[in-house]
């Protein structure tokens, strides 16, 4: 078995009552230990669907069922570690996000270590996706697949369609628990075990058929009372109070600004219900999010030991955003949207792309390891490290930028959605109204590039005030 590779991510769920048009929404940061790690955007046909899996990490070889359906996907460009294909949505509208590494303890791992050989990040969402029908059964068969072939890693997953939102949380190298989200919760979660309050007899809950007992019989609950997951099974370390906590603090923070916690919390609640209704651009500045109006920010004035403190949501490791969305306003055919964006967060705007189609965007798809300005990740990545020599020079033209690329994005979906309902082709409709998003995005991240440039070269160090 190869080493494995650990993500690093942040997670947002938001059910169809708290968002604001009554869609569902799954959403991650997918992170990486490695500031730089090119992306694609790409849809796997059936007829693309291996039968026969093997994985390069573990190298488990997993024969898979004949009726995979269409999906999207967001694999990694070098494939040296295998496919890595982090999100999607499959032909019916079902989502996945996988995954956000979580922690354990070395209770658990005693009774059930984890299995070299068995399946992790590199491998999920092409052993589920495909074969879904429901996010239940998403849930359903990932849980099948852990118990007979294990986990080498601790991993949650998301799932959601057009009604519901779960999370589902590996325990040890075999066992599992899942929750549905309420319809009108959130969550915020990051790299630790996340599910606290667990009702073994709620039709809302799924989990391993003997976990209860593994519990029991191994007097693993340190509470006396009821069971919370994240105490059974999770961790409380001093790591947590500085990377973990802190991301979901301000994440809660800016949904419920009236409830005052402290970031350093290891009990912060994973069920949580926002003040307002949820929108994409809310989603969008959680994960993009680096303790704004907190002496955390890297970009302030604090003491340095001060705004270091924490490791923010926006980072210069995030690979690529994507929120899943299933709306409920609109035809079937065009309720999936996989609002997309690469690299570090902090210079970006999510694009809605439709997922009832059969390709995706040149700029979306074709990144390498070759450095190209005409790719979207490159592209984005080149933007961020530029607004990073200095933030509060260049943070006002992203904000015009934003502001303006998200308004012209919802023109195009806004007029892409009243038309649909006259065209014959579902598929290259969609395609084409892709591809005008995509050409928007490559041509206003470009030109706010542009923009940093000349404005920059004013303030260079490298300069001298006294001319011929």
């Amino acid at each position: 078995m190869q080493k494995p590779i650990k993500g690093s991510c942040t997670t947002v769920l938001v059910g169809k009552k708290a968002s604001i048009d009554g869609s569902t929404m799954i959403s991650r940061n997918d992170d990486g230990h490695e500031a730089l790690d090119p992306q694609r955007f790409v849809v796997v046909n059936p007829e693309d669907q291996p039968r026969d899996y093997q994985a390069v990490i573990s190298g488990v070889q997993i024969r898979l069922p004949d009726n995979p359906m269409r999906y999207t996907s967001i694999p990694n460009s070098l494939l040296t570690n295998g496919i890595w294909p982090a999100a999607g949505i499959n032909s019916e509208n079902i989502t996945m996000s996988a995954t956000e590494t979580i922690t354990t303890n070395p209770r658990i791992q005693g009774l059930d270590p984890f299995v070299p050989g068995g399946i992790g990040e590199e491998d999920i969402v092409t052993l589920v996706l495909p074969y879904i029908h429901s996010a239940q059964e998403g849930v359903e068969r990932l849980g099948a697949l852990l118990e007979e072939f294990g986990t080498y890693e601790p991993n949650g997953i998301a799932f959601s369609d057009k009604d519901s939102v779960w999370w589902l949380e590996t325990i040890g190298g075999h066992h599992w628990a899942a929750v549905r989200i309420p319809d009108d919760a959130y969550v915020v979660a990051p790299n630790r075990m996340n599910i606290d309050h667990f009702d073994f007899d709620s039709a809302d809950t799924l989990c391993s058929a003997d976990l209860k007992t593994l519990i029991d019989d191994n007097h693993l609950n340190p509470d006396f009372e009821g069971y919370n997951l994240r105490h059974i099974f999770g961790s409380a370390s001093i790591k947590d109070t500085v990377y973990n906590n802190p991301r979901t603090w301000y994440g809660q923070q800016y949904f419920n600004p009236e409830i005052k916690q402290d970031p350093m919390d290891q009990d912060l609640p994973f069920i949580c219900h926002a003040n307002r209704k949820i929108s994409i651009e809310d989603v969008k500045f959680v994960l993009s999010a680096h303790f704004e109006n907190t002496e955390y920010d890297p970009y302030g004035s604090a003491p340095e030991d001060v705004k270091t403190r924490f490791r923010p949501i926006g980072i210069n490791r995030n690979h690529n955003v994507h929120i899943l969305q299933v709306r409920n306003n609109v035809p079937a055919e065009i309720a999936g949207i996989q609002w997309l964006a690469y690299g570090a967060n902090t210079f970006n705007t999510v694009v809605p792309f439709y997922t009832n189609i059969n390709d995706t965007p040149e700029s979306y798809k074709n990144a390498t390891g070759t450095f190209d300005l005409n790719n979207m990740y490159w592209l984005s990545c080149t933007t961020a490290l530029l607004g990073d020599t200095d933030y509060d020079f260049y943070v006002d033209m992203r904000n015009t930028f934003e502001l303006e690329a998200m308004s012209a994005y919802h023109v195009i979906q806004n007029e892409t959605d009243k038309t649909f309902a006259d065209q014959k082709d579902a598929a290259a409709f969609l395609e084409a109204a892709n591809n005008k998003l995509a050409s928007e995005s490559l041509k206003r991240q470009t030109a706010l590039l542009g923009q940093m440039v000349i404005s920059g070269s004013e303030h260079m160090k490298l300069r001298y005030n006294l001319n011929d």
